[in-house]
């Protein structure tokens, strides 16, 4: 049974994990395919936007500790050195998380450990009020090494990023949405079309504006303001490399 299911359906990629049975836990099987899947995405110029989601009742559970706990217990520094290039959830924490085509995580059940760190890569994530989020990994004597941290910072804010990870404690969908982490909750059954309603507004716009505004977001994090302000100016007045798009564009709008 493939671990990552993949379809293309009017412009959107729909990923989901398949490994249900382990409440979609990360091993090294299914971040391969995830890798490879979003390699495909990344290459593909008939997918627009993308849909994760998990298969059973979890988004995902995080590294599967059976496997992940004995690669690590004797590693070396080389062997963490090598692992900052490929981080998990098949590369969107790190190695692949460059990629400019919107990803939007449809947060079905838990997301705890890892599969936190890889809805907080995703760039817009819907919940089901059925959505549980933590990290968890501190429980387990870790903290969280493929973004966790970083993206907490900068979705939440330090405030938010201390709490969660120094209790280690389960967060609600709707105390995610009061804290910035998630951009909607719905009913469990709404949760797809919901997603996907997200999707289609991307696609209305221009894709070259989409893929270069969320470059530049990326970008100017961290970055001095008169830095950050250069680089969106540069961007911005680049990021059109055809005008006639834009003419039809306000053609319409003028028309209106």
């Amino acid at each position: 049974m493939a671990k990552v299911l993949y379809e293309k359906r009017d412009r959107i990629g729909y990923v989901t994990l398949n490994r249900p049975e382990a409440l979609n836990a990360l091993d090294d099987e299914l971040n391969d395919a995830l890798w490879e899947t979003w390699a495909d995405f990344n290459a593909d110029d008939s997918v627009d936007v993308a849909i994760v989601t998990g298969a059973g009742k979890a988004f995902c559970s995080g590294a599967d500790l059976k496997t992940f706990i004995p690669k690590w217990e004797h590693a070396t520094m080389l062997d963490a050195r090598k692992n900052a290039a490929r981080g998990i959830g098949g590369g969107i924490t790190r190695g692949q998380h460059r990629i400019t085509k919107p990803i939007i995580a449809a947060v079905n059940g838990f997301a705890i450990g890892g599969g936190f760190e890889l809805a907080l890569a995703c760039d817009i994530r819907i919940a089901s009020e059925k959505a549980k989020f933590g990290v968890f990994e501190v429980r387990q004597g870790l903290h969280q090494g493929d973004g966790g941290i970083v993206r907490l910072v900068a979705i939440a804010g330090v405030g938010t990023a201390l709490d969660l990870t120094l209790t280690g404690r389960e967060v609600s969908a709707e105390e995610a949405y009061r804290l910035g982490l998630v951009n909607q909750v719905v009913p469990h059954e709404e949760l797809l079309p919901t997603a996907e309603r997200w999707a289609r507004m991307i696609l209305a716009n221009g894709q070259q504006a989409i893929r270069s505004a969320k470059e530049t977001i990326l970008e100017v994090i961290g970055r001095p303001l008169d830095d950050a302000l250069r680089l969106e100016t540069v961007n911005g007045y680049s990021s059109v490399g055809d005008f006639r798009e834009v003419a039809e564009r306000l053609q319409k709008f003028f028309g209106k």
